[in-house]
């Protein structure tokens, strides 16, 4: 690692691991934004509104609420609200263990040079990777609770800054240029995604709980659901491991890999 990336500093790693193959990263909000567009020349429909809930009766969801009062009504639902997919299911004899778990990522400047640079996940946690010709990070903090407001912690940078100067020496010198915070969709059963059919309600779906790996898994899951709804049952791919009957049946899929 010393002779590939000279920037870092390895003293005290006794193993790392580089991926040069199926990894990177890309433009999240452009992905989403080509599924929208594509999904809309295929005769989708959105409605700007804020879903409240579920109708349901015998067995079966029959509408969407909306916090208007009206209902859209449906053949089938799909839960894939996020971090608010938790208060969607009250009523419906589901306790979802998906929370807002809050994320603040840090976009700073420095004249380090990390030529090359990967994503860099530190022992300790923290993550950064450039962007242009500026670097962003972030790192859990140190109390994670369950739905907290979004503001974002400027203290935490503080924490990291620490971290970043001592693994790459040149992050000695730079200057925090903005910040955000958004929501992991923490699944804290096993921080892994909860799908498909809701343990009563067989035409509500559930996509929930991908905690924070939910973009790089969603075109997977999009066509897993999809072909759920055509055919009743994964085709293609399995994704049957992740289903929420682990929920009920008190199993558990950990992922230890959250950062």
């Amino acid at each position: 690692m010393q002779q590939r990336f000279p920037w870092l500093q390895v003293d005290d790693l006794a193993l790392a691991s580089l991926g040069l193959d199926g990894e990177g990263w890309f433009d999240g909000y452009g992905l989403l934004m080509a599924f929208k567009n594509k999904a809309r020349s295929l005769g989708v429909h959105y409605v700007k509104a804020q879903a409240t809930g579920f109708a349901h009766s015998h067995g079966r969801v029959d509408a969407v609420t909306l916090d208007d009062g009206t209902q859209l009504p449906c053949d089938w639902a799909v839960n894939a609200a996020g971090a608010w997919a938790r208060p969607l299911l009250a009523g419906t004899g589901l306790d979802l263990p998906v929370y807002g778990r809050k994320r603040c990522v840090y976009a700073f400047s420095s004249p380090a040079k990390t030529p090359d640079c990967p994503l860099v996940v530190d022992p300790s946690g923290l993550w950064f990777r450039s962007e242009g010709d500026i670097w962003i990070c972030g790192l859990p903090p140190p109390q994670d609770d369950n739905d907290p407001p979004l503001e974002v912690d400027y203290n935490l940078f503080d924490q990291a800054w620490l971290t970043l100067a001592h693994r790459v020496p040149g992050f000695e010198a730079l200057r925090l240029q903005r910040a955000w915070a958004g929501y992991y969709e923490y699944n804290t059963h096993d921080q892994n995604a909860l799908l498909g059919p809701h343990p009563a309600l067989p035409n509500l779906l559930l996509a929930n709980g991908f905690s924070g790996h939910g973009l790089q898994q969603a075109p997977a899951v999009g066509r897993g659901l999809a072909e759920w709804l055509v055919d009743g049952a994964y085709t293609s791919l399995d994704l049957s491991p992740l289903s929420v009957q682990r929920l009920v049946e008190g199993r558990a899929l950990l992922e230890k890999n959250v950062i």
